[in-house]
């Protein structure tokens, strides 16, 4: 069995709320083992047998099925989740500054989206590979931030979704601890 994180974008918040305890039951139904929901924000680590590809769409069907819920998730191996969090050049606890890691499904959009942010002068952002771009926002002025107003937009909805650096170390200790 193959250990993965899996990210939802969109849970628990904007009328969306699924109970924790119901999505671990909807998932384990479906054949996913060990699994294990962190911080009631759309984070969910588990074993599979399947490739990412269909994790994804076992994982995305079933909150359709079960919730009635249109997902959009990232699906990464635990090994990949160690080295984003290692690639990180920025710091996970900084009192003026906090770090934040886009993840994507689709390539593309995160090119579009890096270009983007890289527009807008003093953006600090740092691609750690082809699904995650680090970035640092100012501490109390997250949703402020020019890059947080672009990657908020509804055409980025489908394929991102991103989480502080210290949600990552979570989910990172909690994926290698079921492999």
């Amino acid at each position: 069995m193959n250990s993965y994180a899996v990210f939802l974008r969109g849970i628990n918040v904007g009328g969306i709320n699924i109970k924790m305890a119901d999505l671990k039951t909807a998932l384990a139904s479906q054949g996913f083992a060990d699994v294990k929901t962190l911080l009631a924000s759309g984070n969910v680590v588990l074993a599979s047998d399947e490739d990412p590809a269909a994790v994804k769409q076992t994982f995305e069907s079933c909150l359709r099925d079960a919730f009635g819920y249109d997902a959009w998730v990232v699906v990464l191996t635990a090994r990949r989740v160690s080295e984003l969090v290692a690639a990180c050049p920025y710091p996970a606890d900084d009192k003026a500054t906090h770090t934040y890691i886009t993840l994507a499904s689709d390539t593309a959009m995160l090119d579009e989206l890096e270009a983007a942010g890289a527009a807008f002068e003093g953006t600090q952002q740092n691609r750690l590979g082809p699904e995650a771009l680090a970035w640092l926002a100012p501490a109390g002025g997250t949703l402020d931030s020019p890059f947080s107003k672009i990657s908020s937009k509804a055409r980025f909805k489908a394929t991102t979704t991103t989480r502080n650096l210290r949600t990552l170390i979570k989910v990172r200790d909690a994926a290698t601890a079921l492999a």
